[in-house]
């Protein structure tokens, strides 16, 4: 028998409960299968992602670090995108939400499971990093944290950092919008954003180890402290401009028709669906 988060019998509720006390608590489990499913999305993002970029860097080097963020992603959007959308990126959320692709009431939930599942993901990383004899210090070796001046792996300074954060999350959101519209192949979406990502971070490694997701920068930050704390504001900042100009010229090119929500995008075709059912 299902229970939601209060505890409250969903799968078979009692006789007495009218049709709106029903329907409610159906849309509260919902809700909290979507919160769920980008916790888990993110923490799936982060461990692969930077995962890769700790424990094998040196060994794959930028290119393999950047296939790992883009094959993390591609995964999870056929994974969870079919119950939560697959933001598992507060600035995605924020590009979805400013084109009336998502509605505002999950945006807080949405948000928070982003970044909780972020530092959990981080937490695993550092975990597994301290495995090694010597352990793992992560205020000194950075925990692929994001940021710039000294602490970019090229050296670049803040205003490269801005822009390319800035132009990196458009093209990641412009990406997602595209790619759900609804005269884009259903299904599909997931390669092409997962293909962006990996782009986006063959571009911006070098900038800033690539952040275009606040939560992904917020979760090692936690763990580094110091220096990747006082220079977390920039990769929330940039992100969520970024967001916010993607949603605009999107909707500034016409795309005023009914759009595919990112959830109804993610999901196989009516008949591939009833053929997965037999």
């Amino acid at each position: 028998m299902g229970r939601n988060c209060g505890g409250i019998e969903t799968a078979n509720p009692p006789q007495s409960w009218s049709h709106e006390d029903r329907r409610v608590a159906r849309k509260e489990e919902w809700a909290m299968n979507r919160y769920l499913a980008e916790l888990v999305g993110t923490f799936v993002l982060v461990v692969g992602g930077c995962g890769a970029a700790v424990l094998a860097g040196d060994k794959i080097g930028f290119l393999g670090v950047s296939l790992a963020f883009g094959l993390s992603l591609l995964a999870m959007v056929y994974a969870i995108g079919p119950i939560s959308g697959c933001h598992i990126n507060p600035a995605v959320t924020v590009g979805l939400l400013l084109s009336k692709k998502f509605e505002a009431r999950y945006a807080a939930g949405y948000l928070a499971a982003q970044i909780v599942g972020a530092i959990v993901g981080a937490a695993v990383v550092l975990l597994i990093a301290n495995g090694v004899p010597g352990g793992y210090d992560a205020a000194v070796k950075g925990l692929a944290a994001n940021g710039y001046d000294s602490h970019s792996p090229g050296g670049y300074g803040l205003v490269a950092a801005l822009v390319a954060e800035v132009v990196l999350t458009f093209f990641l959101v412009f990406t997602v919008l595209g790619a759900t519209d609804v005269k884009a192949p259903v299904g599909f979406a997931g390669i092409a954003i997962g293909l962006v990502l990996t782009l986006i971070h063959l571009v911006g490694i070098p900038v800033t180890n690539t952040s275009v997701n606040p939560a992904r920068s917020i979760g090692p930050a936690v763990f580094v402290g110091g220096w990747a704390l006082a220079q977390l504001w920039l990769f929330i900042v940039a992100p969520l401009i970024g967001a916010a100009v993607a949603a605009g010229v999107y909707l500034g090119l016409g795309a005023t028709r009914p759009l595919l929500t990112p959830r109804e995008a993610e999901q196989a075709l009516p008949g591939e669906q009833a053929e997965r059912a037999m």
